[in-house]
């Protein structure tokens, strides 16, 4: 079955979340773990993830997607940024075993003049430091569009990353299709090649959730700016055909596209009924 869904604000809470997904036709969602431009989370409501839990079995809510702050940079040159960062995860990564088994998401960072290969070592250093034999949330490095100076624009350097992460099999990729096809990797001609080359670099074997956005920009922009299903450089019909790929096919899908919930239920009836 189709794994689909859109990002919704967590302001009032896991079960609101849950209802209003399951009212606009989805099944997954994915949500910010506090303010996307950092700051501190509200506490935990204990009742509320429980009754989560139960609505999520219910109504076959599978999976979820947490999205870590825009504002975490591991491989920051400033080393209060870096130690922010550390500190928000490992905050984070705690307060995700109150709905266990699920996803977090986190854009790799920038290293700000330092150079690829020195960002790519802090952030496998900084996820070193946090994850936890004991987890049951798996961590998802998403690749980016490589604009400035971000790590994750090329599939190598998340290999990279995950090649000297000790604890290999709590992380995952996390494909957002707005920033490959920005990052230079023609999904729209090419879909067949460019999941043959993840699978080469990769492995497709690691990718655990898709972003489903158009793109305002065309091919190789490296702007990262995300459009409205069919109303940009992708297209419709490309990204169905990335959702139907067998290798694919399983994965929780969210929309990040510029809507409010009426918008993401339109795009979701739309894309349930081509699926």
């Amino acid at each position: 079955m189709l794994k689909i869904g859109c990002h919704l604000s967590a302001s009032r809470g896991y079960l609101h979340m849950g209802k209003e997904i399951i009212s606009i036709g989805g099944n997954t969602f994915q949500f910010f773990t506090r303010n996307p431009r950092g700051g501190s989370a509200k506490p935990l409501d204990e009742a509320d993830t429980a009754a989560f839990r139960q609505f999520a079995a219910e109504h076959g809510i599978e999976v979820i997607l947490a999205h870590a702050p825009y504002t975490l940079n591991g491989c920051s040159a400033d080393p209060a940024i870096r130690d922010f960062a550390a500190r928000t995860m490992a905050d984070d990564l705690q307060r995700m075993e109150a709905t266990p088994g699920n996803l977090y998401n986190f854009h790799p960072g920038s290293h700000v003049g330092q150079g690829t290969e020195a960002g790519i070592t802090m952030i496998a250093d900084m996820l070193n430091g946090l994850l936890r034999p004991d987890q049951t949330t798996t961590v998802l490095l998403e690749t980016m569009a490589g604009k400035g100076s971000e790590v994750g624009g090329r599939f190598e350097e998340l290999r990279e990353i995950l090649d000297r992460v000790t604890l290999k099999e709590k992380m995952g990729v996390c494909l957002d299709t707005c920033h490959v096809h920005d990052a230079g990797y023609d999904i729209v001609n090419h879909p067949d090649e460019v999941l043959a080359e993840f699978d080469r670099v990769i492995g497709l074997d690691r990718l655990r959730a898709v972003h489903v956005n158009d793109s305002k920009n065309p091919l190789g922009a490296r702007k990262d700016r995300h459009e409205k299903i069919g109303e940009g450089f992708i297209g419709t019909e490309a990204i169905l055909r990335l959702m139907r790929h067998p290798a694919l096919r399983e994965l929780p899908f969210n929309l990040e596209t510029p809507n409010e919930l009426d918008g993401y239920e339109r795009e979701i009836r739309m894309l349930k009924e081509l699926y």
